[in-house]
């Protein structure tokens, strides 16, 4: 028999010969890491603002009005994200922004973003429209306001009920 680890993709998943974490106790942190990767984001996002606004953490660009803009909404928009506050509407302009972005500064290089250098604005605009779908997370205040405002005891949900299954019931 083979000593590989083996992956039965219907509950668990191999970590090591014999041993398996079970798919449900991965899942358990989905919503944290959700939280983990719009920091981390937002994070990377904040850099590229604050590096136009005050030259940190490197010297930014020679700024024009649209960079001012850039630069706020870069800085600004990071800010929130990283916070998590106003999730889903934040993560949508962005992720439009950054579609406008590279067409506008990368896709007249060349078509691929990797030699035009547009893979990380192609990079940021999906993540941030994952996020505008996914939200924002347990670790966010969108979801301490959330749960400030649901009746004690009953948290509420963050996908309507039909779209829940019998999990949610």
């Amino acid at each position: 028999m083979n000593e590989r680890a083996k992956i039965d993709i219907s509950n668990s998943v191999a970590i090591n010969q014999g041993s398996s974490l079970d798919l449900a106790t991965i899942e358990q942190f989905t919503p944290y890491m959700l939280s983990v990767l719009r920091i981390v984001v937002a994070l990377l996002f904040l850099q590229h603002g604050l590096e136009k606004l005050i030259g940190f953490p490197a010297h930014g660009p020679a700024m024009t009005p649209l960079l001012w803009v850039q630069a706020g909404l870069e800085t600004f928009g990071g800010l929130l994200l990283l916070f998590g506050a106003f999730t889903r509407p934040v993560a949508f302009i962005l992720s439009g922004n950054m579609a406008i972005a590279y067409f506008m500064a990368h896709f007249p290089k060349s078509f691929f973003p990797a030699v035009n250098g547009g893979d990380l604005a192609v990079l940021f605009s999906f993540v941030f429209l994952f996020i505008f779908f996914a939200g924002a997370g347990p670790w966010s205040i969108d979801k301490m306001l959330r749960k400030r405002g649901s009746p004690p005891g009953r948290e509420v949900s963050p996908r309507p009920r039909h779209l829940l299954g019998t999990q949610g019931r």
